[in-house]
């Protein structure tokens, strides 16, 4: 017997493959001061970010807020990773000196940028050539680094040229409960192929 072609069947096929794939957006934040520094040092500056992540995108949006510095900004740039989560010091992941577009020559600003994380003008070369030698190894990475706490924001001025203010991204709560639904998952197909 032969079958006949079905429209609704290929249309709905067309469908299922024309289907949008949804982005998980892992969401983190840092505090900036002197203090967490490395060596700690005792600027007046402080400092917030938040650093959102779309997985699909494959973007960075960065948002920045600084002031009080004693000197003018000379680099701002994510390092990662530190050995230990939340402490050490690390080579640079992002562009040096400065992410795109990031204000510098002052004491205080903001920056609000999406950094596109397939472009390798957006990295360090060092770390794109440690991480596979790609822009897609880079990011990869570096995904990887702020979900553990090994990665932090390091805002350089004229007067502190090996920091003077930075801290450490840790992840949003909504981003914590995306990990442990992750983490459930992995295990429960663990147990069910063993």
């Amino acid at each position: 017997m032969r079958r006949a072609f079905s429209p609704t069947v290929f249309g709905v096929a067309l469908v299922g493959l024309a289907a949008p794939s949804f982005a998980t957006i892992f969401s983190y934040t840092a505090t900036l001061d002197g203090p967490s520094e490395s060596p700690p040092n005792a600027s007046p500056g402080t400092g917030t970010a938040q650093a959102d992540y779309d997985d699909v995108a494959h973007t960075l949006h960065l948002q920045i807020s600084f002031t009080g510095l004693i000197g003018t900004t000379s680099g701002a740039h994510i390092h990662s990773p530190t050995s230990v989560p939340l402490t050490g010091v690390a080579g640079v992941a992002t562009a040096v000196p400065a992410f795109a577009g990031f204000p510098l020559g002052v004491t205080s600003g903001n920056y609000n940028q999406i950094l596109d994380l397939t472009n390798a003008a957006n990295w360090n070369p060092a770390f794109i050539a440690a991480n596979g030698a790609t822009p897609a190894g880079a990011e990869a990475a570096l995904a990887s680094h702020l979900a553990e706490g090994r990665a932090y924001l390091n805002l350089h001025t004229m007067s502190f040229t090996g920091g003077e203010i930075r801290g450490f991204f840790v992840p949003e709560p909504a981003t914590l409960g995306l990990a442990a639904v992750g983490a459930l998952t992995l295990l429960r197909r663990r147990r069910t192929t063993a």
